[in-house]
């Protein structure tokens, strides 16, 4: 394929891509397959001779499409959501174009620097604390990991490392292998199973506190197990908060499991992977508040806002901790920059080597959308289209309802308020509301089209 047949062949495959996005919803949801449904549908070996394009896109529909879960689907509700835009998509193909491999500053600067500013101006959209971005002369910053799961394991060895070499500088004689036996990592009994999986490879006990009530993990729990811990000769050195639990998207209570961590020296980790998103909007950054506590918080845009997977930002607010205790520096890595202070190389933030332009989706997103538009997307339902809806409802007369208003939200309110009420009565106010509601965004969506 040279440079003109790739025109061609891009022009269509974005086309099929478009097509696609814009007939997912008459696709159906969930594969009708079998496993291993998918070899007998294939050579056994690679073709000797070249397939045409055609014919590739041709199996694409019939062999791939099949077996495909399409997440993108309006009745996918599986799992959690996975962010995609069109900006995000340009943004992969130029990253996949430029085909860096950004381990360092001098293997392609931009890569770099990009990801710096775009984490910062990420980090200044949730309002966190000064301490998290890089800036010109920060000790902190950001970094994109793949996931949620690498950025809490990343956390724990940088954790492990910071804490076994506070012990033996204390005490010299004192072994790597004799701290790591005594070390216990701590997180909520709703914490997403990434956790138990970060203490099994760091080789560290984890301890599942119990959730209150609200499925919050709170402080009262918390330093019982510690105290219990400490008593039996054990070292509690990490703990995970989650802001958007997996199961039911409860939130650990920060304003009290934070300042436990701080008083007890241990490193505190916030894993807002689900919910982090919302903290765009001032309305919702208050479920944020104790953050100041952590050092250090992740979130994923890849799930929320719009930038393709994947993209799981990680803040730090000493990234000394994280290259303490990754940094190798072989002499075919190392260059005449790297000591300058002026610039990081991420390879010492991360677990792999290699890592792609992915703050390029950033860039693309932030500026093709602006703050206002995330915040827009993030709430997604007006108050002008909630306030006709509610119009429509008290209209029609088949059941009434009065709204109200939270922190400036116009918000519909259903009370059960009669003695008669069954739960069929509930049941059938619910159908009639979803349907004046389809009928509502199918208006919106017709304006729409017309205007455009």
């Amino acid at each position: 394929m040279n440079a003109s047949d790739f025109r061609r062949r891009g022009k269509e495959m974005v086309d099929y891509v478009a097509d696609y996005l814009e007939g997912i919803e008459g696709r159906q949801v969930y594969p009708d397959v079998q496993p291993g449904y998918l070899r007998p549908l294939i050579p056994a070996t690679a073709p000797q001779e070249p397939d045409t394009f055609e014919d590739i896109l041709q199996d694409v529909e019939k062999i791939i499409m099949p077996g495909v879960t399409h997440w993108h689907s309006p009745y996918f509700f599986a799992y959690f959501p996975t962010a995609s835009s069109y900006p995000a998509m340009l943004a992969d193909m130029l990253c996949g174009a430029i085909g860096c491999i950004g381990f360092s500053w001098a293997a392609s600067p931009a890569c770099t620097e990009l990801e710096t500013v775009m984490m910062d101006w990420l980090g200044k959209m949730l309002q966190l604390p000064e301490a998290f971005l890089a800036g010109e002369a920060g000790e902190g910053g950001g970094v994109i990991q793949g996931s949620a799961s690498e950025a809490t394991l990343v956390a724990l060895l940088a954790a492990r490392t910071k804490v076994t070499r506070r012990l033996q500088a204390a005490s010299p004689g004192l072994t790597q292998a004799a701290v790591l036996e005594k070390l216990v990592a701590y997180a909520s009994d709703q914490a997403h199973s990434s956790v138990e999986r970060a203490g099994l490879i760091g080789g560290v006990k984890l301890k599942a506190i119990p959730s209150d009530g609200k499925f919050a993990m709170r402080a009262s729990a918390l330093q019982e197990a510690l105290e219990k811990d400490k008593a039996a000769g054990l070292i509690p050195f990490f703990v995970v908060a989650t802001l958007g639990t997996t199961s039911c998207c409860s939130f650990d209570n920060l304003l009290e499991v934070g300042p436990i961590c701080h008083e007890e020296d241990i490193w505190l980790h916030v894993d807002a992977a689900y919910a982090g998103s919302a903290f765009i909007c001032p309305e919702f950054r208050h479920l944020l508040n104790g953050v100041e506590f952590a050092d250090s918080f992740n979130f994923n845009p890849h799930k929320w806002l719009l930038v393709n997977f994947d993209c799981s930002a990680m803040w730090v607010k000493r990234r000394t901790d994280l290259t303490g205790a990754f940094k190798l520096d072989p002499v075919y890595l190392k260059h005449s920059h790297q000591d300058s202070g002026l610039i990081t190389d991420y390879r010492h933030w991360q677990l792999p080597l290699g890592r792609r332009f992915r703050s390029l989706k950033m860039w693309f997103v932030f500026r093709m959308y602006g703050v206002k538009g995330l915040q827009a997307y993030i709430r997604k339902g007006s108050d002008g289209l909630n306030e006709a809806l509610l119009e429509r409802i008290n209209s029609a007369r088949k059941i009434h309802l009065v709204p109200c208003r939270l922190r400036g939200q116009f918000v519909l309110r259903f009370a059960i308020c009669s003695r008669k009420v069954e739960s069929g009565h509930v049941r059938l106010a619910w159908e009639h509301i979803q349907g004046l509601a389809a009928e509502l965004l199918a208006a919106e969506e017709g304006k729409a089209e017309i205007k455009s």
